[in-house]
């Protein structure tokens, strides 16, 4: 399975966030999308998300050879900011997407086994989600869309507020559950991208780069990297 992005366009006014951009991700990997802030790493998720309308371009999944519509059952977004709805339990909250969505879903396991998978401690199952640490709240957002298995997962930012911990179990997380799926990780922390994830794109001027890894022990990589986001600052 493959995501296919062709002759993206996005301006706001006179600015060109996104230019031209062509892009193929592939199942079983993890993309870190890399890029300062502002470079435009959401603008291009809400567009994929249809959250906001692109102005130019398409994308499509392609399976088997066999184009295909990316529907919204397809994607799962987490965004860097979690929102749940903070008057329902965790548990609560999980029946009732469960409840919800169960055809996408498929066999269901028991509430406790998600937590259990997700690491959340039996005591926190039934709080209030108000009541939440943003972690909590981060975990319940990505355990619902890792139960609702979508084709392509973005990822915004989702670990940089996390105390080490939790991000820790979270990246050993998105480890186990990259085959399978196309998973898009945005970041603006180098270390964080190098560590996780199986391809770094770089997010600079508008345009998609893929930047090899080949040269990490030597510096070249990082130094490709810094510049590049330097150029970025100076636009």
């Amino acid at each position: 399975m493959k995501f296919i992005i062709e002759h993206m366009e996005k301006h706001f006014e006179k600015k060109e966030v996104l230019r031209d951009i062509d892009f193929v991700f592939e199942e079983g990997k993890i993309y870190g999308l890399l890029g300062r802030n502002g470079a435009g790493k959401t603008t291009l998720f809400n567009c994929i998300n249809r959250d906001i309308k692109s102005d130019g371009g398409s994308f499509y999944l392609e399976e088997d050879g066999v184009k295909k519509e990316v529907k919204a059952e397809d994607i799962g977004y987490v965004l860097s900011t979690p929102t749940v709805p903070e008057f329902l339990t965790g548990r609560e909250f999980l029946k009732f997407f469960l409840d919800i969505n169960g055809d996408a879903v498929g066999e269901q396991k028991s509430l406790d086994e998600y937590f259990d998978f997700m690491s959340i401690a039996p005591e926190d199952r039934d709080k209030l989600m108000k009541d939440y640490s943003h972690g909590m709240k981060n975990k319940m957002q990505m355990l619902v869309n890792i139960v609702a298995k979508p084709k392509i997962l973005l990822l915004d930012e989702p670990l940089t507020s996390l105390d080490v911990v939790v991000a820790e179990e979270m990246k050993q997380l998105l480890r186990t559950l990259k085959d399978g799926r196309i998973t898009i990780f945005s970041t603006h922390i180098m270390d964080l991208a190098l560590d996780l994830c199986d391809v770094i794109v770089l997010l600079a001027h508008g345009e998609l780069e893929v930047v090899e890894k080949s040269n990490l022990d030597n510096g070249e990589f990082k130094e490709k990297i810094i510049a590049a986001l330097r150029e970025e600052d100076h636009v």
